[in-house]
C-alpha cells in the first residue's frame, strides 16, 4: 500500500475555545497557526515515507472546521518546503471553479515542484458554499435532493472533460452545455493570426485566420497528467465513472464488506474499459485512525477527534446515514480505534481482503493537540505503516 495523510485543515482550538473565541477562522494567530501545523505534519510525514499529503477545498468555514479555503496557496506552500513527498487537494470541488483556470494552476505547481503534484477532485457537500461559487453553472450539492445531485454530477463530468484537454498538447475547441471553448464556440477574428501561425501552437487558426482552438499552458511536469483521485467516495455511480476515466476513488465505504465491493465495482468496471486490474489497484481506502497505549486512550482519542466534523456538520445534512458519535463509525470498519497491535490486526485485514493501491488516514489535526497529532503519526509511521509500505 502507499499510505496518504490527509488534513481538513482545522483552524486548532477545543470547543471551548472555538465558542470563546467565534468567529475564530477570523483570527490571524489561529489561522498561522493552523498553517504551522500543516506544514509540521507534512514535514514529518514525508520523514515517515509517506507517499503523500492531501487536504480539502472548503469556504465560509467560519468555525474553523476545513477551513482551507481554495487549495492552491496550500499546494504550493507545502511543496516549497519539501523535497519527495507528492502534496495535493482532495479534491478541487469541480463544479465552482472554471476548469482551464484550475488546470493552469494545477500545471504551474507540478512544473514548480517537478512531479510532485496529485489532483483529487470532489463534487461539493455543503450549500452554504456550492451555491455560490457554484452559480455560474447552477450548481447545488446533492444534499439538496435528486434533482441538484443529477445537474451537479452533469455538471462535475463536463468540466473534468474540460480540465483534461487542457494538458494535451493539442489545442482544442469544445462546446458543452455549460461551457465552451473558444467563447463563442465558432471562434472569432484574430487581428494577431501572424503571429500565432508562426510561432503558436498548429491548429489554433483555420484557413481564414480565425481563432478556433486554444491550448492552455504551461502543461504538466508529468505525463500525459499527474495521478487523478476522487474524493471519499461512497456512492456506486461514482466509483463506476472514476473506472471508466481512470481516476483513483477513494472509497469512504464500511469495511469489510461495501468497501470490498467497491473495489470489486471498480475493476469491473475497468475491464470494460480495457483495463485488466487485481482486485485493489488504482483504488484508496480512507480510514479515521486512533491509536492509544489502552483501547480506552485511544476511543478518549477519537470521541475528541474529526468526529466534531460529522457531528456538527455533515450529519445535520444526512441524518439517516452520517452518525454523529464515533461508536458506529468504528463498528463499521470506518475507524480503527485501539493499541498498535488493534491496528495492525485491522490493516492486515485489509491487506489481505482488499488490498487497496492507496491507504489514506483522515487525521485529526486541529481537533486534537498538535503533540498528540505527531505522537500517533509518528506511532504509526515507525510501528505500523512499515509492514505494509509497497
Amino acid at each position: 500500500m502507499k499510505f496518504m495523510l490527509h488534513i481538513n485543515p482545522v483552524v486548532p482550538a477545543s470547543p471551548t475555545e472555538r465558542e470563546r473565541l467565534r468567529p475564530i477562522a477570523h483570527r490571524t494567530d489561529k489561522v498561522q497557526q493552523m498553517l504551522q501545523e500543516m506544514l509540521e505534519l507534512t514535514q514529518m510525514a514525508e520523514e515517515l515515507g509517506f507517499e503523500a499529503v492531501t487536504f480539502s477545498e472548503h469556504h465560509f468555514y467560519t468555525e474553523g472546521m476545513e477551513a482551507g479555503s481554495t487549495p492552491t496557496p496550500h499546494l504550493l506552500n507545502l511543496l516549497s518546503k519539501t523535497k519527495r513527498i507528492k502534496v495535493g487537494p482532495l479534491g478541487f470541488v469541480l463544479p465552482t471553479w472554471d476548469p482551464i483556470r484550475l488546470a493552469c494552476d494545477v500545471a504551474w505547481a507540478d512544473q514548480m515542484s517537478q512531479g510532485r503534484v496529485i489532483v483529487g477532485f470532489a463534487r461539493g457537500f455543503f450549500p452554504r458554499w456550492v451555491n455560490v461559487l457554484g452559480q455560474h453553472y447552477g450548481a447545488q450539492p446533492s444534499v439538496l435532493g435528486p434533482a441538484a445531485e443529477q445537474h451537479n454530477r452533469e455538471v462535475f463530468e463536463e468540466l473534468f472533460q474540460v480540465v483534461k484537454l487542457c494538458w494535451r498538447d493539442e489545442p482544442f475547441a469544445f462546446k458543452g452545455k455549460y461551457y465552451q471553448v473558444p467563447c463563442p464556440s465558432e471562434g472569432h477574428e484574430w487581428l494577431a493570426w501572424e503571429a500565432t501561425e508562426r510561432f503558436g501552437a498548429p491548429g489554433e487558426l483555420d484557413e481564414k485566420h480565425r481563432l478556433r482552438r486554444i491550448s492552455p499552458v504551461p502543461k504538466t511536469y508529468q505525463k500525459p497528467h499527474p495521478p487523478l483521485f476522487q474524493a471519499l467516495t461512497v456512492s456506486e455511480g461514482t466509483i463506476r465513472w472514476a473506472a471508466r476515466e481512470g481516476v483513483i476513488p477513494i472509497i469512504f465505504l464500511p469495511f469489510p464488506d461495501m468497501a470490498i465491493n467497491g473495489a470489486r465495482i471498480y475493476a469491473e468496471e475497468a475491464a470494460k474499459s480495457g483495463r485488466s486490474l487485481q482486485l485493489g489497484r488504482s483504488v484508496g481506502l480512507c480510514r479515521m485512525i486512533n491509536l492509544g497505549e489502552s483501547y480506552a486512550a485511544a476511543l478518549e482519542s477519537a470521541h475528541n477527534g474529526s468526529v466534531f466534523l460529522f457531528r456538527n456538520f455533515h450529519s445535520k445534512f444526512q441524518p439517516q446515514t452520517i452518525p454523529d458519535v464515533i461508536e458506529p463509525y468504528i463498528d463499521s470498519g470506518i475507524a480503527f480505534v485501539g493499541t498498535v497491535d488493534d491496528i495492525r490486526r485491522k490493516m492486515s485485514l485489509v491487506q489481505e481482503q482488499m488490498n487497496p493501491e492507496y491507504f489514506l488516514w483522515l487525521c485529526d489535526q486541529g481537533y486534537l493537540p498538535i503533540h498528540e497529532v505527531k505522537n500517533q503519526l509518528e506511532t504509526f509511521g515507525t510501528k505500523v505503516m512499515p509492514e505494509f509500505m509497497d
